[in-house]
């Protein structure tokens, strides 16, 4: 995945003029010409490394006159104190572009960790998804996270495949209705299907659908749809996943385990940018 495309970039530009980047009183006053400076980020947490390019590319947007030094790459483990990347060039350029920098590279490392901490619990065991509940915006980015943490992707937009959830449902008078709804469309649509207890899961395992989620069922009602569907469809674990049962899922035979946490519940890893003397 190149995250480095006209998406990314447009989203740094927005965040230096956020920043007001070429008003900046206290760096324009202080130093109105060129002047070398060295600086390293440091982590202040232990995590899984996501951004760096991105990182990278804030400093670059501002002014080409700046190198980067570093033995990390994305997907990395970091430990508290690590010198993650040394910096050098203009102190202009590194002083404006410091906090948006740290910004992008402390949130898109946070769901990197976030997703590896659940991932581990698996051991293999299940793919851990993530979901649509994203920043705005930033999906893109969130969903490199998520990657780079060692969890997958389920759809990045509405286009990538039909999913049929309760709100859709709501206006059909069975679930095959609405499914062959779909299908006479086209054939090719993969198609996902929500179901909330045994009941519908047995219905829907009957059409002609790719995969099924089971939204907030019980473990034991899990492992008895697992049982029953004998490997027919792809089986989908949902709502209230997180560290605390995530391996109790994993080991019910399901096929994925989605999660929002992983976006819009993680904690922003923490660094910090230090100007060497």
């Amino acid at each position: 995945m190149n995250i480095i495309n006209k998406r990314t970039k447009e989203l740094i530009r927005m965040a230096l003029e956020e920043d007001h980047i070429e008003n900046d009183i206290t760096t324009n006053s202080l130093f109105p010409e060129y002047r070398k400076a060295e600086a390293i980020v440091m982590a202040k947490s232990d995590g899984i490394l996501c951004g760096l390019d991105i990182f990278k590319e804030v400093f670059l947007t501002i002014g080409k006159d700046i190198k980067f030094k570093t033995k990390f790459k994305d997907g990395d483990e970091f430990k508290k104190g690590d010198t993650i990347i040394e910096i050098e060039g203009d102190v202009r350029i590194i002083l404006k572009g410091e906090r948006t920098a740290l910004d992008f590279l402390g949130h898109l490392s946070g769901i990197a960790t976030k997703t590896n901490s659940l991932v581990k619990k698996t051991e293999g065991r299940i793919k851990v998804l993530d979901t649509r509940k994203t920043t705005p915006g930033f999906r893109h980015l969130e969903k490199y996270a998520v990657k780079t943490g060692g969890g997958h992707n389920h759809r990045m937009n509405l286009e990538e495949m039909a999913m049929l959830k309760e709100n859709h449902l709501i206006f059909f008078n069975s679930i095959k209705e609405a499914v062959d709804r779909i299908r006479k469309r086209s054939k090719d649509i993969k198609i996902e299907v929500e179901v909330k207890n045994l009941k519908e899961f047995k219905e829907v395992l009957n059409l002609k659908v790719d995969r099924i989620m089971l939204d907030n069922f019980s473990l034991e009602d899990i492992r008895e749809a697992v049982k029953i569907n004998g490997g027919r469809r792809e089986l989908e674990i949902s709502g209230g996943v997180n560290e605390s049962n995530i391996e109790e899922y994993s080991l019910t035979g399901a096929d994925y385990v989605s999660s929002g946490a992983l976006t819009h519940s993680f904690k922003n890893s923490d660094f910090s940018l230090l100007i060497k003397k």
